[in-house]
């Protein structure tokens, strides 16, 4: 039986809260909508760190942060952890990724036999958190000019980075059908919007003109804030520094803006699929990394386990083999390479870890697992803060500050803390009981702080002299391009037309 071609989409801190796909938006996203309605979509998916690197390094490997040593955007991802793309290689896959992954360390690839574009964000360990310096603010970090400058603009650093990220992923859609049809390919396209900052072209913007652009619902005070969260307003340099409401909408409406890009970016993938004839016999999964708070609860950008930061998009889209349908249970996105490998015909390595759990029961209609497990140790911490999510309630433990537990199906927006309801002392201590058990965190905290202080050493004894750089560098070979004098001119030409025409007589 001939493998699927896989696509698989990822946008970059869209909170799935937020879009038309699960609730009643303004953000305009058709194309989304017109594959959700074929697909099966997951109500209740979440990534496993809300943060790039850790969520991302969790989503290729099926493994926790704490495993794999995923523990903030400068953690190293050793090259031995094998990945959805090993495991689609072995199967005789092409694997290729345009755009970003936050790959941190020397191995750049990670099981991709291609990469079409470099990282927007850098290879080395220069955003290293520091638990040694827990008041100390790292100037590299967020802060709030993203909001304070938030309006429509002509370029950024973003839109440079995605136009060649989806004009590659064409282009290599256009050469596997005219080079390498008979195998099989997964190409993982990962743009880097909506992510702030909060800006994006003139047509965007102007989509949003007149429209009534929600604020935030439930806007707390700092002083009402758990403590992580205001750590995290320290962090971002946010406390004591209110922020005027019309630069909220306007942060807002430019995010409307950037979700609607990344809608038409789906848009022309879909297009290009249709347009080479592979639209059949390709599996399209469109998820994201984490989502962001965008002025919830007084907070932005991700790093905490609310609902706007750490619930993603996910939906499979595969009309010829699983019938349309929503699923309720939640799941994460750890869970994707177990599914990818079955839905390619292969099988995970029952004799390696693997955190993750497959989905296609799910995708069957036969129902599966209804839990996700979280571990958060970057940003704002000063120790693990983790989370259990398991049918109706969401439970967030740590040892450093008072535990978290929120009932969503009565309280989706999370208002009320739940622990100290004493109707729900049983649960929480059963809740309480079950993370220590399944994590030594005193352990896990000397785990983290040792690669801290590895990755601090290395970073600044690396900076000194003849710098050798870790980020991707695609490699183009001109001398194969286009018209050389080498190649038959009547064969080029013929070869890189599609489809080709027939032959002259």
């Amino acid at each position: 039986m001939k493998r699927p071609n896989i696509l698989f989409i990822m946008a970059d801190q869209m909170a799935a809260p937020l879009l038309p796909i699960y609730a009643d938006s303004p953000i305009k996203m058709p194309h989304l909508a017109k594959l959700a309605e074929q697909a099966v979509v997951f109500d209740s998916a979440y990534c496993n760190s809300p943060l790039c690197a850790p969520s991302r390094f969790t989503l290729v490997s099926g493994q926790l942060p704490s495993r794999i040593g995923a523990y903030d955007n400068a953690a190293d991802f050793p090259a031995d952890v094998p990945t959805y793309a090993h495991y689609l290689r072995r199967l005789g896959y092409h694997t290729a990724l345009s755009g970003k992954m936050h790959f941190c360390g020397p191995d750049q690839l990670h099981g991709y036999e291609q990469r079409l574009t470099s990282d927007i964000y850098p290879a080395d360990y220069g955003w290293a958190v520091n638990w040694d310096a827990p008041d100390e603010r790292p100037s590299w970090y967020h802060n709030m000019a993203s909001v304070l400058q938030a309006g429509p603009c002509v370029r950024t650093n973003q839109l440079d980075f995605d136009e060649e990220v989806v004009f590659k992923a064409r282009q290599y859609l256009y050469d596997h059908v005219r080079e390498h049809a008979d195998r099989p390919f997964c190409l993982t396209v990962s743009m880097t919007h909506p992510h702030d900052p909060y800006t994006i072209p003139r047509h965007y913007w102007d989509l949003y003109e007149g429209v009534d652009i929600p604020m935030p619902l439930n806007p707390l005070e700092q002083d009402q804030q758990d403590p992580h969260a205001q750590r995290l307003l320290k962090v971002y340099d946010l406390w004591d520094k209110p922020l005027p409401a019309d630069k909220i909408r306007d942060a807002r409406r430019a995010y409307f803006g950037a979700c609607s890009y990344i809608d038409d970016n789906i848009g022309k993938l879909v297009q290009t699929l249709e347009e080479c004839g592979l639209a059949d016999d390709t599996l399209i999964v469109f998820s994201g990394d984490h989502g962001d708070m965008l002025g919830e609860r007084g907070l932005w950008y991700k790093m905490h386990w609310f609902e706007m930061s750490a619930r993603v998009p996910l939906l499979v889209h595969a009309p010829k083999r699983f019938q349309a349908s929503r699923v309720a249970a939640s799941v994460s996105t750890c869970d994707l390479l177990p599914t990818l490998v079955e839905l390619a015909g292969g099988e995970v390595q029952s004799n390696l870890h693997l955190d993750g759990r497959s989905l296609l029961g799910h995708l069957q209609g036969q129902g599966g697992h209804d839990e996700v497990i979280g571990e958060y140790m970057a940003e704002g911490t000063v120790g693990p803060l983790l989370m259990i999510r398991r049918g109706a309630y969401k439970f967030v433990y740590s040892e450093d500050d008072p535990c978290l537990l929120y009932d969503l199906s009565r309280d989706p927006h999370e208002r009320e803390n739940l622990t100290d309801s004493p109707d729900h002392q049983t649960l929480l201590q059963a809740l309480v009981d079950e993370a220590r058990q399944r994590w030594d965190v005193p352990a896990l905290r000397q785990q983290v702080l040792a690669s801290q202080r590895r990755r601090r050493l290395v970073a600044q004894a690396l900076a000194i002299g003849t710098l050798t750089s870790w980020d991707h560098q695609p490699l183009v070979d001109a001398s194969q391009q286009y018209m050389r004098n080498h190649i038959d001119l009547d064969d080029l030409e013929r070869k890189a037309r599609y489809p080709q025409p027939a032959p002259l007589d």
